[in-house]
């Protein structure tokens, strides 16, 4: 199967988580495409089977700047060959920061739920209150997830 995974990240843990997940998807037998500055384009032209968003949270629970670009892109169009396809999201954020907690990956979900991409399980919520290890925590959802595209 072929996994794109987008992401956004500030400080870099989010891409690195990204980063992670490529290595378990690429070891499970998946093509997968990952790079931090894709574009639509790139996307499309990788004819993706999977949708994986990693993310971390900005401000009042915005995406990082350098995802924005490729999110307006994705929402102003609606890629329609899109519809149907499983996705998954690993949002980072602080639980400190309340009810923008973890914002950036419910606003991919949204995008995901309008583009018709239908989550395999829920979103995993990584908190930098709690961890300094996200690869690593986010290794057994990443095992779930791999599993259920593989099924």
């Amino acid at each position: 199967m072929k996994v794109a995974i987008v992401s956004g990240s500030v400080y870099g843990s989010a891409e690195e988580v990204a980063r992670h997940a490529q290595q378990i998807i690429k070891d499970a037998g998946h093509q997968v495409l990952f790079n931090p500055r894709a574009t639509l384009a790139d996307l499309q032209a990788f004819a993706p089977e999977a949708f994986l968003a990693v993310t971390s949270t900005t401000g009042l629970g915005e995406l990082p700047d350098n995802l924005v670009p490729l999110y307006s892109q994705i929402r102003d169009t609606l890629p329609a060959a899109w519809r149907g396809l499983p996705g998954g999201v690993i949002a980072l954020g602080d639980a400190s920061y309340g009810d923008t907690f973890c914002g950036g990956g419910e606003q991919l979900r949204e995008l995901f739920q309008e583009l018709g991409i239908h989550e395999l399980q829920a979103m995993l919520r990584l908190d930098a209150s709690e961890t300094v290890t996200p690869e690593s925590d986010a290794e057994p959802w990443l095992a779930e997830f791999v599993g259920k595209l593989s099924a």
